[in-house]
């Protein structure tokens, strides 16, 4: 220690005292002092003692560094190279925990800013919000009005009635005659069993022969006539179950065919369905009975209204929908297969919810909020939990009560704003 007082020339008693007593402390000793500086050092002891780490952040130079900038650090006051904003004394003890800055301040506008920006505000109401599903459908035939037509025995086609498909036919007009040998047989036997007149001594009764000749599908009227003239046909027309258009005509004349040859596909265009597919999250807003309307681009304006028929069991695995069936009446035919259609599906309303019009609610992915509007030119940020939405309006489950003011127009601005407030709170 005397060697370091000798060695100091310069530096004055006191301070080398001082100095002496700071490496003492930080290298833990509590050596008393020699008599010699007994009474240089009196006058420069601290009353209390104090630790290492207090002492020396007593006697550190202070250190000034950059807010933007941290990188930037130096001993004096300044300004950063930077950005050119002043630097602030880091300081050893730590300041206490400010106040957490709120979220979404309150924003301040004046009558003039609020007319520029063209801020509009509605109520905040109770009331009925209707579902509803809009689609694109497609126009299909009625499946349970389609028609086919096939021989009940093997023949030939002799004649056509049609020359082509799409053909408009009514129920009971002759499509074609056609010649099957079994026809022939069972009208024999018809005629026998007429003229032996009892089922006692013919090979068959009356009735039983009529009826096998009804089967193998003989009209009526031709049954009426053999049994008048008592003569055989050799061939019977084919006439129509039911009247609509012909879809399939795979009959040709001459051509032999069997009961499995489908001659004839008659669909009826009365009544049409409408297919459409409904999103997954969407199913429970649609049952059977539902009312429908429907338009479509070949008649702009018309409207025409059905019901839903049918929920199909299954979800398409790629697009997540269900498909849904709707029955449209079609009395005048205007209503073509394979048509598109804008459908509009109107499900149960849901009563007394609390909604605000769809263009007050400001949606950034990460949240849904309103602005509010607090009188006096205030206005602040709202959080909101919302549900369904419906000809312009949704629903508000939380964050909003009856009577609020929000803002309808320009509430995007005023978010930015309070955005940026809590961005430059969050910095200081």
């Amino acid at each position: 220690m005397l060697y370091s007082l000798i060695a100091w020339p310069r530096v004055g008693l006191a301070r080398a005292a001082a100095l002496a007593l700071v490496c003492a402390a930080l290298a833990g000793c509590d050596a008393p002092p020699s008599d010699g500086d007994s009474a240089s050092l009196a006058g420069t002891q601290a009353p209390a003692r104090e630790t290492a780490i207090e002492h020396a952040a007593k006697h550190l130079d202070p250190t000034y560094v950059c807010p933007m900038h941290p990188n930037i650090v130096q001993d004096h006051p300044g300004t950063c190279p930077i950005c050119g904003m002043d630097l602030v004394e880091k300081r050893v003890t730590p300041k206490p925990a400010a106040p957490k800055a709120d979220s979404h301040p309150e924003v301040a506008l004046s009558g003039a800013i609020v007319q520029s920006l063209g801020v509009r505000t509605a109520k905040v109401e109770r009331g009925t919000l209707r579902r509803e599903i809009r689609a694109v459908g497609r126009v299909a035939y009625d499946e349970t009005r389609l028609a086919h037509i096939h021989p009940r025995a093997a023949g030939w086609i002799e004649g056509l009635s049609l020359r082509a498909e799409g053909e408009p036919v009514e129920k009971g007009d002759k499509l074609a005659d056609f010649y099957a040998p079994e026809i022939l047989s069972a009208q024999v036997d018809f005629l026998i069993a007429l003229e032996r007149g009892g089922p006692g001594s013919a090979r068959i009764a009356p009735d039983k022969a009529r009826n096998i000749l009804r089967l193998l599908g003989v009209p009526e009227t031709v049954i009426r006539a053999i049994e008048k003239t008592r003569q055989t046909r050799n061939t019977i027309p084919v006439v129509a179950p039911a009247a609509g258009i012909v879809t399939q005509m795979m009959a040709r004349e001459g051509m032999y065919v069997t009961q499995s040859t489908e001659m004839f596909t008659i669909a009826s265009l009365t009544e049409v369905w409408v297919l459409v597919d409904v999103f997954e999250n969407q199913l429970a807003w649609v049952a059977p009975g539902m009312p429908a309307e429907m338009q479509v681009p070949a008649y702009p304006g018309r409207i025409w209204r059905g019901d839903v028929d049918y929920l199909y069991p299954d979800l398409d695995p790629k697009t997540r929908t269900l498909r849904v069936r709707l029955v449209f009446p079609n009395p005048r035919l205007d209503l073509k297969p394979n048509m598109f259609a804008d459908v509009v599906i109107a499900g149960a309303p849901k009563q007394d919810v609390l909604k605000i019009p769809r263009d007050a609610l400001i949606v950034t992915g990460e949240r849904e909020s309103v602005v509010k509007a607090l009188g006096d030119g205030r206005f602040q940020p709202v959080d909101v939990v919302t549900g369904m939405e419906a000809d312009g309006e949704i629903e508000v489950r939380s964050g909003l009560t009856e009577g609020d003011e929000i803002v309808v127009s320009g509430q995007f601005l005023i978010d930015s704003e309070s955005s940026l407030q809590a961005s430059f709170r969050r910095m200081r």
